[in-house]
């Protein structure tokens, strides 16, 4: 199954309370994750978490749709067009 690189967008509108379920959700999928950046804005109540991913299409809609129910979690993503076959160079999270 070829892969794909890309980045998820996610906002956590008061993220007191819905941020323990987005990470247990991000946690599931961590061996789609190269990289994670994440902005508390405590004033305003939300929170921004943007993820760099190399996976399948098929896991990637998995965890944005999974991301997407969550209550008061609104999620974006964007893929490359260049897919990564399996005699491709593997992403080696031990760098």
């Amino acid at each position: 199954m070829s892969k794909r690189i890309g980045v998820i967008g996610i906002v956590i509108d008061n993220p007191k309370l819905n941020s323990d379920q987005v990470n247990r959700v991000i946690s599931h999928y961590s061996h789609l994750i190269i990289g994670r950046m994440g902005i508390p804005k405590p004033e305003e109540q939300v929170g921004i978490i943007a993820l760099i991913i190399e996976g399948s299409t098929d896991h990637v809609g998995a965890l944005t749709g999974k991301l997407g129910n969550l209550p008061g979690v609104t999620v974006k993503s964007a893929l490359t067009t260049k897919k990564i076959n399996k005699g491709d160079q593997p992403h080696d999270k031990s760098r």
